[in-house]
């Protein structure tokens, strides 16, 4: 049997209808949470700051709004032709029933597998500890000579070497200039850095640049970077952006700057105001000890030279003066007399030294025998064998003689 539907079709309103669109969009889960790719067109920003255009590819677009506070947040310079990478949700405005995409963040195309390359750098570069802040070095309070990384065209440079000349001029300035954005970037880094090392040897160095998108800044995320400004004998300030942008060269430097001037402001911890007014101080300080040290001692002085005074013993010491006068007199004498004698007793002595002198009995004809063997002296005829070698010692020499017979003589009863 058939069957025949005899109720009319339902009729919705145009409101219903965009409504009914509406609750179907919003609960579609991807169409809430989207990131999409396309190129900016009929791109216009109201006195609002809410933006308004539309995103295109090569067959189809999309309008798309984005309100005042999120469009705050873009760091790019936002024109047609513009490919850009935009995250939001799609919705229907209910006025004209266009399908909208609400964006609420953008960046540049491309700049998503940018920054999935930074986290991985930053996690592996992590654990190797080239961010561990046992690493970081402090900065020291009066540098006598600061490096430069950075562009010398770039308005950063000027920031810095005004900040610098205001707060500490005393410092001596060494610019390393390198490009800073591009291809060669890293590379130039790098070469600054190990330039000022070697040859300036500077007591602190900053890497700087202005603000830009992430390629822009890219070169301070190069791994090559950061692990020159880890092996860096000077401590690194980075002062890379804005205060919102972060790189890799942040994390490794010893401390990070929000902004090139502040990293200037960060490499002089003391102004030269602030040094003078220490030195003021210290001198204040150093005057009122020396007066106090000073009287002090002009009245210990007044105090010792009234107990000198009475207690003065130049009276006693003139009097031990003459006594030691006496004395050295007497001692002189008796010196004297002691001397003589000895001299006398001396020269008995010699006499008596010079008659047993064996030299001397040498000189009056008699000699010294001994054994060649073990140089004994031969005092009897019962020492020395037959043919035994003999030393004989005489006044001026000696002779060696060969013995060939030997006689005793008879002993008298």
């Amino acid at each position: 049997m058939d069957f025949v539907n005899t109720l009319p079709p339902s009729i919705l309103s145009i409101s219903q209808l965009v409504r009914h669109m509406r609750v179907l969009l919003e609960q579609d889960e991807i169409l809430q949470d989207v990131w999409v790719r396309g190129e900016v067109s009929n791109f216009k920003q109201y006195p609002s700051g809410h933006l308004y255009f539309t995103l295109k590819d090569s067959t189809a677009g999309i309008r798309c709004v984005m309100w005042k506070g999120q469009a705050l947040r873009v760091r790019f310079e936002m024109r047609d032709g513009v490919a850009v990478e935009a995250h939001g949700s799609v919705n229907v405005y209910e006025v004209n029933g266009d399908v909208q995409l609400y964006v609420d963040s953008m960046r540049p195309a491309g700049e998503g597998e940018l920054y999935q390359e930074f986290l991985r750098l930053k996690a592996r570069l992590e654990a190797e500890g080239l961010f561990d802040q046992d690493h970081k070095r402090p900065i020291p309070e009066l540098p006598k000579t600061i490096g430069l990384v950075t562009s010398s065209a770039g308005a950063a440079l000027q920031d810095i070497l005004n900040t610098l000349t205001r707060r500490y001029p005393l410092a001596k300035v060494v610019l390393a200039p390198t490009a800073v954005q591009g291809v060669e970037a890293p590379d130039g880094i790098v070469s600054s850095l190990e330039r000022l090392n070697k040859q300036v040897h500077p007591d602190v160095i900053i890497v700087a640049r202005g603000g830009g998108s992430i390629e822009d800044l890219w070169g301070f995320n190069a791994e090559s970077v950061a692990r020159a400004i880890y092996a860096s004998a000077a401590p690194v300030i980075s002062g890379v952006g804005h205060e919102t942008d972060f790189t890799i060269a942040d994390f490794v430097a010893d401390l990070r700057a929000p902004t090139p001037t502040g990293a200037a402001e960060l490499a002089t911890p003391i102004t030269l105001a602030d040094l003078a007014s220490s030195l003021n101080s210290q001198a204040d300080n150093l005057y009122a000890v020396m007066n106090s040290t000073l009287s002090n001692a002009h009245q210990l002085l007044a105090i010792n030279s009234d107990r000198l005074k009475r207690l003065s013993p130049i009276g006693r010491i003139n009097i031990q003066a003459q006594r030691l006068d006496e004395l050295g007199s007497r001692f002189l004498r008796a010196m004297q007399t002691g001397l003589k004698g000895q001299r006398s007793k001396i020269e008995s002595l010699n006499d008596h030294l010079d008659s047993l002198d064996p030299v001397g009995i040498l000189k009056r004809g008699y000699a010294i025998v001994t054994r060649e063997i073990d140089s004994s002296i031969v005092t009897h005829v019962s020492q020395v064998n037959v043919e035994e070698t003999l030393i004989i010692r005489v006044q001026d020499g000696s002779i060696k003689v060969l013995t060939k017979e030997k006689k005793q003589e008879e002993q008298n009863a």
